[in-house]
């Protein structure tokens, strides 16, 4: 019988991929869908029956508040001001001619009162008649950006003729509607996120600013409204927003899915001991929420401890791991993999040299 001249080779540690346990944001989030709307809007119309003069605006600019938007012809109305100013002028003079007389008692009492009775009258149709010229001037009521041109000057406009829009698009309104059962969980202030399929890489960041007074009887939903920062302007009024309510906010401690070992209604998870040749220990742990990719820890775990991520079911308890690398968010599993076989051929290399 020949013996053995060479010892066996060791068994190589089994390679896996770990995680550290990490605290950061938490929370219990609600989906829906959601429309918004422009914190102020208006579709500014002709209330008299009269010709453009001036548009001073062009498509989509953003204008402030009393800026003047639309003059409509005038001619008629400051002609009938005029007149007015001048009878006011013919009665004061009167007044004033009266009271004269009157003060040498050349004048009964009774005129004098007369003419000042109808330069008070002459006074309030003057300032009717300013009134009513400004409804040949319209301007903007706050601060926002008009919307398409659709008349020219020259066009013959009436009573209820929409003239422009005008939406304040600063902060966006965004109405959605939730489950009744969820009244108990959300209140103003509250945070949420918005997404919308015309910005998908972007998450809007809002919270919650009212709560309807009233559920829908047929649906038994809510309406919420939520207010949402727009500073450029990307948000349109119409858009349909898909929206998360982040109920009960917190910092959890949160480890990757993919390192829970589940086993009827408990979890357990693989950690390394980073002074022990990455000894792996199982422990029994507590998870609350999860969301796509991560879970919660509640109980078994502290911050900074490394659980084995990638690899759970080649490795047993006791063992001493190999460890390729730890997950974050500037790495990935391929990622990994690939620069463990590119060691691995560097290695052969040197070994065949």
């Amino acid at each position: 019988m020949l013996a053995c001249s060479a010892p066996l080779l060791a068994q190589q540690p089994t390679a896996v991929i770990a995680a550290r346990a990490s605290l950061m944001p938490w929370s219990d989030p609600l989906s829906s869908l959601g429309t918004l709307r422009a914190d102020e809007s208006v579709t500014l119309s002709a209330t008299v029956t009269e010709t453009v003069r001036e548009l001073n605006f062009q498509d989509g600019q953003a204008v402030v508040a009393d800026r003047l938007l639309v003059r409509l012809a005038d001619d008629e109305a400051q002609a009938n001001l005029r007149a007015a100013e001048a009878q006011r002028d013919e009665r004061r003079n009167a007044v004033n001619r009266l009271s004269q007389l009157q003060d040498r008692n050349l004048a009964p009492r009774a005129d004098v009162e007369d003419a000042r009775a109808r330069l008070r009258q002459i006074e309030a149709e003057i300032q009717a008649l300013e009134a009513q010229l400004a409804d040949y001037r319209i301007h903007a009521p706050f601060d926002g950006v008009v919307g398409f041109r659709n008349v020219s000057v020259g066009t013959l406009v009436t009573p209820g003729t929409e003239l422009v829009t005008l939406d304040k698009l600063d902060v966006m309104k965004l109405d959605f509607t939730l489950p009744e059962i969820a009244l108990g969980q959300i209140a103003p202030g509250l945070p949420l996120t918005a997404t919308s399929a015309a910005y998908p890489d972007t998450i809007f960041e809002g919270e919650i600013a009212s709560i309807g007074t009233r559920v829908d009887p047929t649906s038994r939903s809510v309406t919420v409204r939520a207010e949402l920062d727009n500073p450029a302007l990307r948000l349109r009024p119409g858009m349909l927003m898909n929206v998360e309510v982040l109920r009960e906010p917190r910092e959890a401690l949160v480890i990757p899915e993919s390192a829970l070992i589940p086993e009827g209604r408990r979890q357990y998870v693989l950690v390394l001991d980073e002074a022990d040749q990455y000894r792996v220990a199982r422990r029994e742990i507590a998870i609350g929420a999860r969301r796509e990719g991560e879970v919660e820890v509640l109980d078994g775990l502290s911050a900074d401890d490394l659980v084995v991520a990638h690899g759970t079911e080649r490795v047993r308890d006791g063992q001493p791991a190999r460890l390729l690398g730890i997950l974050d968010d500037d790495t990935s599993v391929p990622e990994l993999l690939r620069q463990d076989r590119e060691r691995d051929a560097i290695n052969d290399e040197e070994v065949g040299g």
